[in-house]
């Protein structure tokens, strides 16, 4: 697995050691970063350290499709509870399949019960 997640602040530094101990390459924002970054910031910092955006936010695949951008792969999470003993298992699941994708440039939802991939450049 040679993709490396970046965890926007939005979502808990619980899941590094679950994304770890899965065999992800992983780092929360607050530790690499101004934890009152903007989202373009955090955009850079991904693209230029070769970084996959993780993130319950959607301003980020929106920032894609306005610049065009081929990347940072923003893997973007959806639902009521994002925690990671809740959606942990779907989000390791997805990157399994998807990594690929990612390495290539990709949005990747996660959801309860799907996920779904946009190649990049939108």
């Amino acid at each position: 697995m040679s993709i490396q997640i970046l965890i926007d602040m939005n979502l808990s530094p619980d899941w590094v050691p679950l994304l770890e101990s899965a065999g992800w390459s992983t780092q929360h924002w607050s530790h690499v970063g101004d934890p009152h970054a903007e989202d373009r910031t955090i955009m850079d910092w991904a693209e230029a350290n070769a970084y996959v955006v993780f993130t319950h936010d959607l301003d980020f695949g929106t920032i894609l499709a306005l610049t065009h951008k081929s990347g940072p792969s923003v893997l973007q999470i959806r639902g009521q509870d994002v925690l990671p003993d809740k959606m942990g298992p779907l989000v390791i699941a997805a990157l399994n399949q998807h990594s690929a994708d990612l390495e290539a440039g990709a949005i990747l939802v996660v959801e309860e019960g799907k996920s779904r991939v946009r190649i990049l450049p939108i």
